[in-house]
Parts: structure tokens; C-alpha cells; sequence
């Protein structure tokens, strides 16, 4: 039933978006003829067919006619270039995280459920809401003198988002059945991390732990911090953090009005960025210019740390290798270090790899460097990485498209802001301190590390060996058998998937039934 009660999910949206014009919109080049008769088939249903109306305004009413789920999906897939496209990507990203305010007696009664004591006596002054968004909603309040904002899940979202979610892996299978060459992207490992992603976003504890974690990394770092957070009032449903009274980095007018470095701005805000990312391999990867203040002292505040991102040493390393390639222009090694990390399938040429980022390469070297788009290189990538069916990886994916962002950020404080000389010292730092001498020792303690923990687990080892071989041996013996639950396992799924075409002649038949009524 679940199923199908997907199937009809999945027909509901595909008629907003026929009916709000974003079919039309889609592109069919290098698509199967019959997509390019289907879309000119439904373009006569949209409401509007204004071919001058931007996309972005059609994606926007259908994303707000679907739900809250959809315009956290949207922002999800704005985060995934590669496979939404980077026009697609830019769009996305212009979606609003904005909805209705939920009652503040809801809110107020999730607090209490949350932290088990009332919130008289958690607070002594709880305000109206003034900011709601897809997942939770901000309100003002007083403990004691002191101002704080609380976040609020908002109530129904994680049953809401389990079902929109159950639509998106059906919509992932039938991608990766129907277009084999979508394979490469991996759909449903896509969807999966979007789901894990939401998951954590609606727990606020890991919001709070997320606060905290990037306090500690940044406590010495100049002109950058992030709200502290009250422990004490802070549930899975509710997190409490210092309130911050400053200019949002978008108001450009403002900030120069309150005398502010705009050139210090853009600068700080790079170099922050890239001290999380190689230094601590832990970032804000929401770092919109609504997420961003400047307080009174010129400090940059840093808020909402629903959506984090984490690099691990070997990816990090492989960044700092493939950015200094592209800098002293040795695209030998910046090809080499795509195939050491596996990035790469190891069938292709690394030579042809090696020409074709060259290929990327060359124009950069030939322009200003204050006219350099990031949003353009990275177009250049993803066509390249298609060519040689480079394997998602979505740690670098979310790690680029806050890139691109941050880089946006500084261009709307100072449009001619050269990023690569902005970003050389903090480059320039960890590459003398983990690609020089310094590595080396650093992987000698490594290596000593990782040796001290094999050994402590050989005699784990040795006894899961001798149980394997004691199986192997069984299985020669008696030849291969399945346990009750694998046998009755394999028996469910082959009765399920003798059943999946009966559900698509009914749901065929019933969504014909549903488009009627509708357009009716």
C-alpha cells in the first residue's frame, strides 16, 4: 500500500510541475525523442506560458504548492550540480526557505514535550514567532536579562517528510532503470543522503552539537564565531542559542553605513571558510548571506547550522593537491591525484584526463583573477568528470556548491574581490604544512597509530578467520543453504516484483482518472 500510496504521490507532483510550467522548461537536448513529444504534449496544461517568465519564478509556486518537504528537497538538489545541472543547481538555490508561522501554543507545548518542564519556567519571556521555514520556526524570548532565540521543529514535518521521501526513492529506481546512463550519479545513493541529511536537520540537538563543535575549532580565529548555545534548553525539538543583534551580509548599504570594511568583510569570509575546510575538515555548508550577520565590532556571525559538511584527512589533502596543480598549472598531477583517490575509473588514460582538465586549466591562467567564476569552472568539471564517468562524490559536491556561495557572498561585498589572492595564505599555510616535511612525520605517527590498533585486534582476527574457513568448509561439504529469514527474504521480493506491473496498470489508470477530475 505504501507503494502505491508513492506511485500517487508521484503523480501529484508531476502534475504541479506540468501545471506551474517546469516541464516546459526542462531541456531536451540529449534526451530520447519521446521525452521532447511528451513535454510538448503536457506544455498546452500549464497555466502560464509565458516563454519570457523565468524559471526560477516557476519553480518557486510549484515548490510552494507541494510543501515543505519539496522546498527542502529543492535545496537539497541545489547542492548537487552534477546531477541537476548547474543552470538547475542556481535556480534551486533561489528557493525560499520561507512558510507560515505555526501557533505559538504549538511551539510552546513542543518545548514542554521536548524538555519536560514548562516554559514559564525555562524562560521568562516567550515571544511570537518571527522567522518560519521549512523545518522549524525562530522565536524571541528572555531568560532572565539575558536575550536568546529558540528554534522550534515545526509539528507533522518528519511524518510529512518519511512519505515525500518514500516518493523520491521510487522516482531514484525508476531513473536508474530507465536511464542507465543516470548509473553514474547513483540516484538512490543521492536520495539516501538526502534523507540522512533532513534526518539530522530535524533533530536540533545535532544543530547544537554542530554550533558547538565549530566554537571550539574557531575560538582563535579572527573576525568569526557562531552563537553560544544554552544546553539547558535544548531538546530534539527545540534549540536555544545566543541571540545575535547584526546586519545580514546581503544588506551591503547598511553594512557600509555602519563603516564596515566591506574589502576586510569578503576577505575574513573566504578565509574562514577555507580554515574550516582544510584545517578542521568540518564547514557550514549553508552559508547563504541570510545565515551571515556582522555585529557591532565587525565580527562575522555565522547562524543556522543545520547543514554541515565534514572532508576526512586524505580528502583534504587530495583538495590541497588538486587546487596547487591548478595554480602552478601541473595538470599531470592534478589528473594522477583524480586517480589515486579513485575519483577516476582506473580503465581511463591519465594522459587524456590530464589534457582534457588542461583543457580547464588554460583559460583561468588567461584571465583576471577577480573575473574568475566559480560557478563557471565548476560547469567545466562536471562535463569533464562525464566524460571519463567520474563517480559522484557528494563530501566534494556539497564542499564546491558552498564554495560557490561563499565566493557569491564576497562578490556582493566587493565585485571586483580577487578570491585567489584572498585565499593564498590559508592555502598557502596548510600546503607548506601537510604536503612538505611536516606530512611526512605526520604519516609516520599515523602509520604507528594504525599498526598499534592491528595489533590489538589480531587475536579478533585469527578467531573470525578460523570461523570462515570452518564455513568454507561446510559449504564444500554440504553445498550452499540460506537461513529461514534470507530464504523467506528472497520469496517476498520476487512476490513483489510479480506484483509491480499490476500497480502500474491501476496506477495508470487511477492518475488518467485523478488528471480528468482535476482538470475538470
Amino acid at each position: 500500500m505504501s507503494t502505491i500510496g508513492a506511485y500517487f504521490r508521484l503523480v501529484r507532483v508531476a502534475w504541479v510541475l506540468v501545471r506551474e510550467g517546469v516541464v516546459s522548461a526542462l531541456p531536451t537536448r540529449d534526451l530520447p525523442p519521446s521525452v521532447g513529444l511528451v513535454k510538448s504534449l503536457v506544455e498546452p496544461l500549464a497555466r502560464f506560458r509565458s516563454k519570457q517568465q523565468a524559471r526560477s519564478i516557476r519553480l518557486t509556486r510549484a515548490v510552494d504548492r507541494l510543501g515543505p518537504s519539496y522546498v527542502k528537497i529543492g535545496q537539497f538538489l541545489a547542492t548537487r550540480p552534477d546531477v541537476v545541472g548547474v543552470d538547475w543547481a542556481l535556480d534551486l538555490a533561489l528557493l525560499q526557505d520561507r512558510m507560515a508561522f505555526f501557533p505559538t501554543e504549538t511551539a510552546e507545548a513542543a518545548i514542554e514535550a521536548s524538555l519536560g518542564r514548562p516554559v514559564g519556567d525555562l524562560y521568562s519571556d516567550f515571544g511570537e514567532p518571527i522567522a518560519a521555514a521549512s523545518i522549524a520556526q525562530v522565536h524571541p524570548a528572555m531568560v532572565g536579562d539575558r536575550k536568546v532565540a529558540v528554534k522550534v521543529v515545526r509539528p507533522g514535518v518528519r511524518q510529512r517528510f518519511a512519505h515525500d521521501i518514500e516518493s523520491m526513492y521510487l522516482l531514484a529506481r525508476m531513473q536508474e532503470r530507465l536511464m542507465p546512463s543516470s548509473r553514474r550519479l547513483r540516484p538512490v545513493e543521492v536520495t539516501r543522503t538526502l534523507e540522512q541529511t533532513t534526518k539530522v536537520e530535524m533533530d536540533l540537538r545535532l544543530e547544537a552539537a554542530a554550533l558547538s563543535e565549530i566554537a571550539e575549532n574557531t575560538k582563535n580565529d579572527p573576525g568569526f564565531r557562531v552563537p553560544t548555545v544554552d544546553w539547558e534548553r535544548t531538546g530534539r525539538d527545540v534549540v536555544t542559542m545566543e541571540w545575535i543583534d547584526g546586519i545580514k551580509m546581503s544588506n551591503v548599504e547598511e553594512l557600509r553605513a555602519a563603516g564596515h570594511d566591506l574589502d576586510r568583510l569578503a576577505e575574513t569570509l573566504i578565509q574562514s571558510f577555507l580554515r574550516h575546510t582544510l584545517r578542521d575538515g568540518f564547514f557550514h555548508a549553508d552559508m547563504h548571506p541570510g545565515n551571515l550577520f556582522v555585529d557591532r565590532t565587525g565580527m562575522i556571525v555565522a547562524v543556522d547550522m543545520g547543514i554541515v559538511g565534514r572532508l576526512g584527512k586524505k580528502e583534504r589533502r587530495f583538495l590541497a593537491e588538486i587546487l596547487y596543480g591548478f595554480i602552478t598549472r601541473d595538470y599531470m598531477r592534478v589528473a594522477e591525484v583524480h586517480f589515486e583517490a579513485g575519483y577516476v575509473p582506473a580503465h581511463h588514460d591519465v594522459s587524456s584526463f590530464a589534457q582534457a582538465i588542461r583543457a580547464i586549466g588554460e583559460p583561468i591562467h588567461g584571465q583576471p583573477a577577480e573575473t574568475i567564476s566559480m560557478a563557471r569552472l565548476l560547469a567545466l568539471l562536471f562535463e569533464v568528470t562525464d566524460l571519463f564517468e567520474m563517480q559522484t562524490r557528494p563530501e566534494l559536491i556539497l564542499l564546491q556548491k558552498t564554495m560557490v556561495v561563499v565566493e557569491g557572498v564576497s562578490r556582493i561585498l566587493n565585485p571586483r574581490f580577487n578570491m585567489w589572492k584572498a585565499s593564498e595564505p590559508v592555502v598557502g599555510e596548510w600546503i607548506r604544512d601537510n604536503l612538505g616535511p611536516k606530512r611526512v612525520m605526520s604519516d609516520l605517527r599515523d602509520g604507528v597509530k594504525a599498526a598499534v590498533k592491528l595489533a590489538e585486534a589480531l587475536p579478533e582476527i585469527a578467531v573470525r578467520t578460523e570461523k570462515f574457513h570452518e564455513d568454507i568448509v561446510r559449504m564444500s561439504e554440504h553445498g550452499l543453504r540460506f537461513d529461514p529469514e534470507t530464504a523467506d527474504a528472497i520469496g517476498k521480493a520476487e512476490a513483489r516484483y510479480s506484483r509491480s506491473g499490476r500497480v502500474a496498470l491501476w496506477v495508470i489508470a487511477l492518475s488518467a482518472l485523478y488528471l480528468a477530475f482535476s482538470l475538470g
